[in-house]
């Protein structure tokens, strides 16, 4: 969890106002490797990390759930919560295009808003969408903001959002050679020095050989 990340998630909460910003940690992501830190090491540094970021919230639910964490089932959970409140599902460019991969993608539409955020380097463009999604844009896409507060889900909106270029292979990438010095500031000075304590990542501690 760097700066990029929580930045990002600070930025919408002030733009949004009033609104609550939930980050939510996977337990078992299905589009990726198995993460490099156990799930309690996890929630420990994203706990550190958001001592800086008090307008964010931690939501452990993934954590919590045996499984793979599928989005679709953390949004039925928070629609059971509370049906009729609107949600906004956070998502760069990036992955929305890879959004009809997704573990019953079209459901998410019924269970949330999706706002979607520039990341550095990913054009957002209606032409590179696989077909299916590009239907979808047409029908839900709106430049109101205000719609992500009129019904609880449904709209597509993009958030203009300063991107962060920050990178988290290459801050693991760096930690994994003992390069410290080129990840501070990118990431809470707590939340490094847990990564030094435990040495995660393949970091080393400092009086390590």
């Amino acid at each position: 969890m760097h700066y990029g990340h929580l930045r990002l998630a600070e930025d919408i909460a002030r733009a949004l106002a009033p609104v609550e910003v939930r980050l939510v940690p996977a337990r078992d992501p299905p589009h990726r490797a198995a993460p490099h830190a156990s799930a309690q090491h996890r929630v420990a540094m994203l706990r550190l990390a958001l001592a800086e970021f008090p307008s964010l919230v931690l939501d452990q639910r993934e954590i919590e759930r045996n499984g793979k964490s599928y989005t679709v089932l953390t949004l039925e959970e928070i629609r059971r919560d509370d049906p009729s409140r609107p949600v906004a599902l956070v998502m760069g460019v990036d992955v929305l295009l890879a959004l009809t991969t997704w573990h019953r993608w079209r459901e998410v539409f019924d269970l949330a808003h999706l706002l979607v955020v520039a990341r550095p380097g990913v054009r957002l463009a209606i032409d590179d969408m696989p077909p299916q999604l590009a239907q979808e844009w047409r029908q839900r896409f709106t430049a109101d903001p205000g719609a992500l507060r009129r019904e609880p889900a449904g709209s597509i909106v993009v958030q203009p959002i300063t991107p962060y270029a920050i990178s988290a292979t290459a801050i693991r990438a760096a930690l994994a050679r003992g390069a410290l010095d080129e990840v501070r500031g990118l990431l809470p000075p707590a939340v490094l020095a847990y990564i030094e304590t435990h040495r995660l990542y393949g970091a080393q501690a400092p009086d390590a050989p």
